[in-house]
């Protein structure tokens, strides 16, 4: 049996905890105050619908203005915030942190609203992110000392543990959890080079060791070199995006996930905070903060920007200046022997965990359609689909491998395989080719609500950047370079075309999507860009008002999108209790 399994709505949510039953203090951070009021929004919402245990301190913690500091910079500023809210008492507190700050650009459906309330396909009302979280974690506080457990929010963490074996946080300094995973898989996440086990260590499916180092995204000569590489009967193989599938195979390493810091590690850390003032370059909680950790640490890494995506001056000072503070910590890891980790922070593995993961579909109750109105032709191939609070037309259809969300779709609608269609408003025939990307946000522009459709190809690179505009050519558009797809659609390159600075010229900051005054004419109007990319169709948008991603995000209006989401509720509602009135 994979724990934890998610609780029963009716089991905390809605009701007020006891004390030491749950977390005191639930934490979700945010890059801007844009995201921080669009969190605040949404986490109200689910309190008043009871969807969320009372009695806890709910709070969105957005970073400081100025140069992005990263999770672990967004870290360190969360400790402030809990100091200068509740004083001396907050060292009392087991308090949750959850990563959510970002704008989610390779899984842009949740750019919008958030990571944390990304929703899943289980549960009614829909379990989200947010909630999953605090089910998957739930006897967490109950064997944990006052401190932090710091986690991101898009993944899962799924274990199988003994009848009375339980995830104790109770030990000084850092305490991670650790899952056993293929050498390759290692090479894209911390690994944790173990300190011989005693002669007393308990083996089992939880087992309690020290780190006597940790190695941020080693290449696979260096794990063996460090001695990470473990031999062993029974390690995970390699599968798509979960990291556990048991084959037989004779080495793994092991990775990490989350990890915890007792309230004297987040003293130490907030003092240094205050002490360092304002922070001007990205910190990694992971990378930065646990390679300073064990007895086998040496600070050679904070020269070491290989897997630094920006290269910021002052980078390698702070590092040392960690490490110098955290030497000789601890790094306690809880070695998790039958577990599985999953990201689902990308559009492809969103789409593969959501609607072809037999796996992670059995192990969590995973349905092909939760809480929607479906033609009976898309609920019978429905398991190689996934609609999420969605109501379609008779006619229909959606292809095997996509994701459709918080939409209406007509009877004329046909969705090709491996697209993403979310809050969208489709009332006229449409065909969505396969591989597409669509979502529709609210926007309010002079004091007005308007409606604004982002379209992309599944597979093109929203993150890649080009500084010179005669490098626009190397950007790809659903198939075909940018610049071919603005001679179609009447455009000329230039730096009006973008909304950044000229560091950041791309399909995030291109202003290709037209406003319009409906839900429905917006999307209309992306889907004219879709096809004129796809048959290579002139399709001019020089008459219409653009607005890119990065400003859509700027001008968006959380009310109305969640104004929409409920409307879609109410409407569920009503035609599932005429369908049970009429059986």
């Amino acid at each position: 049996m994979w724990m934890p399994i998610p609780v029963p709505e009716g089991e905390k949510a809605g009701k007020t905890v006891q004390s030491g039953t749950f977390w005191d203090i639930v934490v979700i951070t945010a890059v801007d105050k844009k995201q921080e009021i669009a969190y605040q929004q949404q986490l109200s919402q689910k309190l008043k619908r009871k969807e969320l245990p009372l009695g806890v301190h709910y709070h969105v913690f957005v970073d400081p203005p100025g140069p992005k500091i990263g999770n672990g910079g967004s870290t360190l500023h969360v400790l402030q915030c809990l100091e200068e809210r509740y004083g001396d008492k907050w060292d009392s507190f087991t308090v949750i942190l959850i990563h959510s700050g970002g704008y989610s650009q390779r899984l842009p459906n949740a750019s919008a609203l958030g990571k944390i309330f990304t929703a899943l396909p289980f549960g009614d009302p829909v379990y989200q992110m947010l909630d999953l979280k605090l089910a998957m974690y739930i006897d967490f506080p109950l064997h944990m000392n006052p401190g932090i457990l710091i986690t991101c929010a898009d993944d899962i963490e799924l274990y199988s543990a003994g009848a009375t074996e339980f995830i104790r946080f109770d030990q000084p300094g850092f305490t991670a959890l650790a899952h056993p995973s293929s050498l390759t898989i290692g090479t894209t996440h911390g690994v944790f080079v173990l300190e011989p086990a005693s002669l007393l260590t308990e083996k089992g499916q939880l087992e309690y060791r020290s780190c006597h180092r940790f190695l941020h995204k080693p290449s696979i000569a260096r794990m063996r070199q460090s001695g990470a590489v473990c031999e062993r009967g029974h390690c995970p193989a390699p599968s798509p995006g979960g990291e556990g599938n048991f084959n037989v195979i004779s080495e793994c390493v092991y990775t990490d996930s989350l990890f915890y810091i007792d309230h004297t590690t987040a003293k130490l850390l907030l003092a240094f905070y205050k002490q360092m003032g304002v922070l001007c370059c990205e910190i990694d909680a992971y990378g930065d903060f646990l390679q300073a950790l064990g007895p086998g640490a040496t600070p050679n890494y904070a020269k070491n920007i290989e897997n630094v995506t920006k290269e910021e001056s002052g980078l390698v000072e702070i590092r040392e200046k960690i490490f110098e503070l955290l030497k000789g910590l601890p790094l306690n890891v809880v070695l998790l022997n039958n577990s599985k980790f999953y990201h689902i922070g990308m559009t492809c593995e969103y789409l593969f965990h959501f609607t072809s993961d037999r796996k992670l579909k059995s192990e969590m109750g995973l349905m092909p359609n939760v809480f929607s109105i479906c033609p009976d032709s898309v609920e019978d191939t429905g398991k190689s689909a996934c609609i999420i609070h969605s109501i379609l037309g008779p006619r229909c259809s959606v292809a095997p491998g996509s994701v459709v969300e918080y939409s209406w779709l007509g009877p004329e609608v046909s969705v090709g395989t491996n697209s993403i269609i979310s809050g969208c408003y489709i009332d006229t025939k449409a065909d969505i080719p396969p591989n597409t990307f669509i979502a529709t946000l609210s926007v309010r522009i002079d004091g007005e609500v308007m409606y604004v459709s982002m379209a992309f190809g599944t597979e093109d690179n929203l993150k890649k950047k080009v500084t010179d505009l005669a490098d626009t050519h190397l950007i790809n558009f659903f198939g075909i370079s940018l610049g071919q797809s603005l001679e179609l659609w009447g455009l000329r390159i230039s730096d009006e075309l973008f909304s950044g600075d000229e560091t950041c010229r791309g399909l995030w900051t291109a202003r290709l999507f037209p406003i319009c005054s409906t839900l429905s004419d917006s999307l209309k109007a992306s889907l004219g860009i879709l096809n004129s990319a796809q048959n290579m169709l002139p399709f001019k948008l020089n008459g219409f008002k653009l607005l890119s991603v990065e400003e859509m995000l700027r001008h968006k209006d959380v009310e109305d999108m969640l104004r929409f989401r409920h409307q879609l509720y109410e409407e569920i509602s009503l035609q599932k209790l005429k369908r049970e009135s009429d059986l």
